[in-house]
């Protein structure tokens, strides 16, 4: 035996079992974070025994035959269907097999609230703000997959944050690459954070083209497998103005010391660069069942079904600078971030409403952020500071009605 392998035969094993042992729930389950996250827990029952990561709960809004699945495959201790008028076929499609069940909106935020270890927010859109902060405020570990908690109520996220002994692990692939490699501590040698966007499936498109893009080109994401909405966003790049605001309150980083670089491949997920002139970089294969093993899993690491990164066969990574006329909801973010406030809020809100109305047909591509830019100009309060979740609420309520009155007027 070589002393290389002596010194190996000397390291115990890690023990995993406390790891394995924690419980998960999973808010937003039928969705694609969501089914990605059950992938990841099968895949590691299947490593390391049937009961490695116990699920608590599962959360979905209407997709009733795709919950009643995962539950009969996953058995949880309860099955919750936001819809509440689905609540009956739920009961009896689940009777007998000792699963409990519930219905309605008061019963998805009860769900977070119960005791398990871990909670996947994988519920899209601002509809997550109330139960990430029923999760946040018993304690639990918060894996993020969710923009809009941070980006509609960053502050008061914040808050509820600071009285509780909860972790928000961030799942979004640029949030968790610098949650890996960025140390908090150091913020003072940090020059720059930069966030990579792939440009979605308009990248080299011009904007004759992208006037009449549609729905099902837009969603048509090169390299990732995405709900319709966030694959609009990319299309737009939308989310990576919201991901600069959700980097912004995650990680208390200024305004100035955030970047965005378009990196067609995916491969590269966040460059933070140092005083010293070092760039770290994280690199990944574009399988967002990497971050959310990581999420699950950390401080450790379990084996993940994801794919696994074959530079040789990627043979190029490329970089280029954003074009912020093509895709004005990137500088529209920007400017929300700068002012603060309810802004980023207001954003958010008339950014959803826009995205329903292009998918629906209803309004252009290009008039998106035509919706957002009218919905904030027109907006009272837009910079005054969120003060709770309440006031976070009713200023995403009055940015939906009058984002949709917007969109109505477009089309007249």
């Amino acid at each position: 035996m070589n002393a290389l392998a002596a010194h190996r035969s000397r390291i115990e094993m890690p023990d995993l079992s406390p790891v394995l042992a924690r419980s998960v729930t999973v808010l937003g389950s039928t969705g694609s974070i969501g089914v990605s996250t059950l992938d990841v827990i099968e895949h590691a029952r299947t490593c390391y025994g049937a009961d490695a990561l116990p699920v608590e709960a599962l959360t979905a809004q209407s997709n009733l035959s795709g919950l009643v699945d995962q539950a009969r495959r996953i058995k949880p201790k309860i099955a919750v269907i936001g819809d509440e008028k689905l609540y009956p076929d739920l009961k009896a499609a689940l009777s007998g097999s000792g699963i409990d069940v519930a219905a309605g909106r008061r019963a998805v935020i009860e769900a977070a609230a119960r005791p398990s270890d871990v909670v996947m927010v994988a519920i899209m859109g601002a509809a997550a703000l109330e139960p990430a902060l029923a999760a946040v405020k018993r304690g639990a570990t918060v894996a993020l997959a969710n923009k809009e908690c941070v980006v509609a109520a960053g502050a008061v996220f914040q808050r509820a944050l600071a009285g509780t002994n909860a972790a928000v692990i961030p799942v979004d692939s640029e949030h968790n690459a610098i949650f890996q490699v960025f140390r908090a501590a150091d913020l003072d040698e940090v020059e720059r954070v930069t966030l990579t966007a792939s440009g979605g499936p308009f990248r080299e498109w011009t904007l004759e083209h992208m006037r009449v893009a549609t729905p099902a080109q837009a969603v048509a994401h090169p390299n990732w497998s995405m709900g319709a909405k966030i694959s609009v966003d990319s299309a737009t790049l939308m989310n990576k103005g919201l991901e600069l605001i959700e980097a912004h309150f995650l990680f208390a980083l200024p305004v100035e010391k955030l970047a965005v670089v378009v990196h067609p491949q995916s491969i590269v997920h966040c460059l933070v660069s140092y005083m010293d002139g070092s760039t770290l970089a994280h690199l990944s294969a574009p399988d967002m069942r990497t971050p959310i093993a990581h999420a699950l899993a950390w401080p450790r690491r379990i084996s993940s079904p994801s794919r696994k990164l074959d530079l040789p066969a990627v043979a190029q990574l490329t970089f280029e600078a954003p074009d912020f006329e093509r895709f004005r909801c990137l500088a529209v973010a920007l400017d929300c971030l700068r002012r603060g406030g309810l802004a980023p809020t207001i954003l958010n809100a008339a950014n959803e409403v826009a995205v329903d109305a292009f998918l629906n047909g209803r309004i252009g591509f290009l008039d998106i952020p035509r919706v957002v830019e009218t919905t904030l100009d027109e907006s009272s309060g837009a910079n005054t500071a969120a003060e709770s979740l309440d006031g976070v609420l009713a200023a995403d309520a009055r940015a939906r009605e009058l984002a949709g009155n917007v969109c109505r007027r477009m089309v007249m």
